[in-house]
């Protein structure tokens, strides 16, 4: 398993979000992260998802 990092933000660049995610490879993990996102109403607010060499796995602005 690969620590994934979900973070999201506020429109003034407030961190509103700071979660790892656990996942096998990163589409597991860009699933995972936007179920995440889905059940905390965040998923239209800025926010990604990186993998653990830093690759961006999910992205929105």
């Amino acid at each position: 398993m690969k620590t994934y990092k979900l973070t999201a933000f506020e429109t003034t660049g407030e961190k509103i979000l700071d979660e790892s995610i656990q996942a096998e490879h990163d589409e597991a993990a860009k699933e995972l992260a936007e179920k995440m996102l889905t059940e905390k109403n965040l998923l239209e607010r800025t926010h990604r998802c990186t993998s653990p060499s830093g690759k961006l796995v999910l992205f929105h602005s």
